[in-house]
């Protein structure tokens, strides 16, 4: 049966959604594991709607923008295999599903509570702006990737019913500044000469300008983290946590420049000192939290 006749393969369907990004929803469990309620079975369940709520509402948008960018990720060298590019979905098909999915998203968010839903109609609007417009600018284009995070995060907080945290925004919008200009960075390497016909706004970066964002967002960050952990608790002890979160920044760092780019999709999944540096932060900061 032809690609453009057929409903698609199963599997193309979550494919299309692109679990492998899911790791970024890992923010909204940051209010549940930071506000102390991780030991509160009602709190941990609320934490993972929201959480599988924004998977769908992030797996929505991922499956829209391959509906819009079909004809530019046709070109991509990578992206071409994407299941509307490559024909395996439909693009009427493709278009419901993306609709479903957003449904799906913003119900379970609404059924844990009115801030997560409303948290999760803000994320969808943001996408819909960054996609018909702040995409095309640079700098903003970054602002508003990271601002997308914030939202997670907000929306974890909320699910838990907890004070928003000023420095769970910040720390979270300096961190993910971070990685929204070194995935600039790893598309300008990937696509070379072609970066600005895939994305127009790659025409105003340069990979030398790219690694003076990252290094000012890098320190920012360090220096955010470090003023959290004294003044966030009111004692030194979440402060051994520094160290960790130093590491895993230059670590991640390395990692942008020894492949010459830094994909923010895939490090953490292939990245085995990255993943051990996540597991020993998660249990500085349980310890301190729950023990101390």
């Amino acid at each position: 049966m032809e690609a453009g006749r057929s409903i698609g393969f199963p599997a193309a369907y979550l494919r299309l959604a692109r679990p492998r990004q899911w790791t970024k929803n890992g923010f909204v469990l940051a209010g549940v594991v930071f506000s102390g309620e991780a030991l509160r079975a009602s709190s941990v369940v609320d934490a993972m709607v929201a959480f599988v709520a924004f998977c769908a509402l992030s797996g929505a948008v991922y499956a829209a923008n391959d509906i819009l960018d079909v004809v530019e990720d046709r070109g991509h060298p990578t992206k071409r295999l994407r299941p509307v590019a490559s024909g395996e979905i439909p693009v009427p098909i493709a278009v419901v599903y993306a609709a479903l999915l957003a449904l799906f998203g913003l119900a379970l968010a609404f059924l844990v509570n009115f801030e997560v839903g409303f948290a999760g109609l803000a994320y969808l609007a943001l996408q819909a702006v960054y996609t018909l417009f702040l995409k095309h600018m640079a700098v903003l284009d970054v602002m508003s990737i990271s601002a997308g995070f914030v939202i997670r995060a907000l929306a974890g907080v909320a699910a838990v019913g907890v004070p928003i945290s000023p420095w769970l925004v910040v720390c979270t919008g300096l961190l993910t500044l971070f990685l929204g200009f070194s995935k600039r960075r790893y598309e300008l390497y990937v696509l070379g000469e072609v970066a600005e016909a895939h994305r127009k706004n790659l025409k105003d970066y340069s990979v030398e300008m790219l690694d003076q964002m990252m290094n000012i967002m890098v320190a920012a960050t360090i220096i955010a983290y470090t003023m959290y952990t004294y003044l966030a608790y009111g004692h030194k002890y979440m402060m051994v946590s520094v160290p960790v979160v130093i590491y895993g920044v230059l670590r991640y760092l390395l990692l942008v420049h020894r492949d010459g780019g830094g994909d923010p999709d895939t490090l953490l999944l292939r990245d085995r000192p990255l993943q051990i540096t996540l597991l020993f932060f998660l249990a500085a900061v349980a310890t301190v939290i729950y023990v101390f």
